[in-house]
C-alpha cells in the first residue's frame, strides 16, 4: 500500500507532475485550476507549507513507488475542532480503493493527531465515485443543509459530515 505523507518541501516536483498529468482528468469532475496554478507553482507550494505550519490546514500525499504522487488528501479551514476534507486521486490509480483508504487514514489523523472532532466534505453529483468514497468512510449527508444539496462552482453537489467523536465509522469496511 502506498504511504500517506504529510506535505513537505521536497514533494513540490512530484506534486506538480501529479497535477499536470491529471489536469484533464480532474477537470471532468471539478473546475480546472487554470494556467496560473501551474506557472506559479513554487510560490503556491510555499504558501501551502506556510498554512500547514500555522495549523490552518493539513496537507497529505499518497506516495507510491519511486516517489510518485498517487493522491492528495487535504484538511483545510481548520478551526474550532472542524475542517473541510478535500481529495483527488490520479487517473491511473482510480478504481483501486486508494481514495477510500486515503480518506480513512486522513480521518484517523484528523482525530488522533490534529484533535479534530468534525469533518465536512462535498462532492459533485456528477462524481458518483467520490460520493461513494464518502459514504463508505462513514460520512453522512449534512442535516444542516436541506437535502445536503450545495453549489460547487456552479455544479450541484452533496455536503457530508463525519463526527470524529462517534465510534470511528471510517475504520469499518
Amino acid at each position: 500500500m502506498p504511504e500517506l505523507q504529510r506535505l513537505a518541501a521536497h514533494h513540490a516536483p512530484a506534486l506538480l507532475r501529479f497535477e499536470r498529468e491529471n489536469r484533464a482528468y480532474f477537470a471532468r469532475y471539478v473546475p480546472d485550476r487554470g494556467d496560473d496554478f501551474f506557472t506559479g507553482y513554487a510560490a503556491r507550494h510555499a504558501a501551502l507549507l506556510d498554512e500547514q505550519e500555522r495549523g490552518t490546514c493539513h496537507f497529505h500525499l499518497l506516495v507510491g513507488d519511486h516517489g510518485a504522487v498517487l493522491g492528495r488528501f487535504n484538511l483545510v479551514d481548520v478551526a474550532n475542532g472542524s475542517a473541510e476534507l478535500g481529495y483527488r486521486v490520479a487517473e491511473r490509480a482510480a478504481g483501486r480503493g486508494l481514495a477510500q483508504e486515503g480518506v480513512r487514514r486522513v480521518c484517523e489523523l484528523a482525530r488522533t493527531e490534529y484533535g479534530l472532532r468534525r469533518l465536512v466534505a462535498s462532492a459533485a453529483l456528477a462524481n458518483p465515485a467520490s460520493l461513494a468514497v464518502l459514504r463508505r468512510t462513514g460520512f453522512v449527508l449534512d442535516g444542516a443543509v436541506p437535502g445536503g444539496l450545495v453549489d460547487l462552482d456552479g455544479e450541484p453537489g452533496l455536503r457530508h459530515v463525519l463526527d470524529l467523536r462517534a465510534p470511528y465509522a471510517a475504520a469499518s469496511p
